[in-house]
């Protein structure tokens, strides 16, 4: 028995049956009585809420991010917490870490505070483990959950995302188009974003005749890696001996230091060496020369995403399940494209 349950037999919609069992005062008394009939029918428990049922729930939602001191999730944040001011909810942070455990017992806090949603920020939330995945569906039995740059399919689940894979892909083609003939990927994730960029550049090389080895992609596993860590990462690529004419990152941070290792080996960047990031962010246009990077529209993500959010509290009836968005290549003087 779960709120779809209840939904069907009072045939109002789930959120409508969220508003019930938080107690909002924004339900008629009729629609109200019906839900509770269906409820105590069925004998539902609706978890943590239970004790919750006829009390008025305070407009908060609650948000989870792994890594506040990430550029990209801080930033996030940032933009989702302005957006839900703007539309009177408050918002509860949890700084989760990147343990599943850790996550998961996150969620059920937030639960606990009878929050009206969960926003997750990142997509390091989508396990490829899809199992590890059932606790957020779990919990959108209850609550809708928002996931900010990563796809889980279920009824109460709100995607937004940037489509990485075309991005990553597009930027791959145009350093291949502009003569280069040995670009690598560097990275640092493997959650569903990085696989998905990971992906563009594989069929780029593929998509252009170009061999994809191990020699190609290199990951660094690192969460919150630096941009000296960056450098010494990529030196040690180039002293394996491993040839490269341009180099592709998932992030600018990265990317900074691959602009690191040039200057320090006297590699003139763009004449002898391609190189790009991602994400768009502020570092970008403080490196020397300044990084070509790809602007994920993180501000439309964000601000689509508690949208979307608000237009299932209202019950609106095409509210869409996944929204993606496309990336834009920004170049600027770290490469020449043609």
């Amino acid at each position: 028995m779960n709120i779809y349950d209840i939904s069907e037999k009072a045939g109002v919609s789930i959120a409508t049956v969220s508003r019930v069992i938080n107690g909002s005062t924004s339900v008629s008394e009729k629609t109200r009585t019906k839900v509770l009939a269906a409820i105590d029918e069925y004998g539902y428990t609706p978890n943590v809420f239970a004790r919750g049922l006829g009390l008025n729930t305070m407009k908060t939602i609650g948000i989870m991010c792994a890594d506040a001191s990430d550029p990209y999730l801080a930033r996030a944040v940032y933009y989702i917490e302005q957006d839900l001011r703007k539309n009177n909810y408050d918002s509860l942070l949890s700084c989760t870490g990147y343990s599943h455990d850790v996550k998961k017992n996150c969620l059920e806090l937030l639960l606990s505070k009878r929050v009206g949603a969960v926003v997750l920020v990142g997509s390091n939330y989508v396990e490829n483990n899809d199992e590890k995945n059932t606790y957020i569906r779990k919990a959108s039995d209850t609550i809708p959950i928002m996931i900010v740059n990563g796809v889980l399919n279920a009824p109460n689940i709100y995607s937004t995302v940037c489509d990485d894979h075309g991005a990553i892909y597009e930027i791959t083609k145009r350093f291949i188009k502009s003569g280069k003939k040995k670009p690598i990927y560097i990275y640092s994730s493997n959650s569903y974003s990085g696989i998905k960029k990971l992906e563009g550049f594989y069929d780029a090389m593929k998509d252009h005749n170009i061999p994809v080895s191990e020699k190609n992609c290199h990951f660094i596993k690192s969460h919150g890696i630096g941009v000296h860590e960056a450098k010494n990462f990529v030196t040690n690529i180039a002293e394996s001996g491993i040839e490269f004419d341009g180099v592709i990152t998932s992030d600018d941070i990265l990317a900074a230091g691959v602009l690191k290792y040039a200057k320090n080996k006297g590699i003139s960047v763009p004449d002898e060496l391609f190189v790009a990031g991602y994400n768009n962010f502020d570092i970008a246009e403080c490196c020397e020369p300044e990084l070509t990077s790809v602007d994920n529209k993180l501000e439309a993500i964000c601000h689509h995403c508690v949208s979307t959010l608000m237009s299932v509290f209202s019950e609106e009836k095409s509210v869409p399940k996944n929204a993606v968005f496309s990336g834009e290549i920004i170049e600027r003087s770290s490469t020449k494209f043609i």
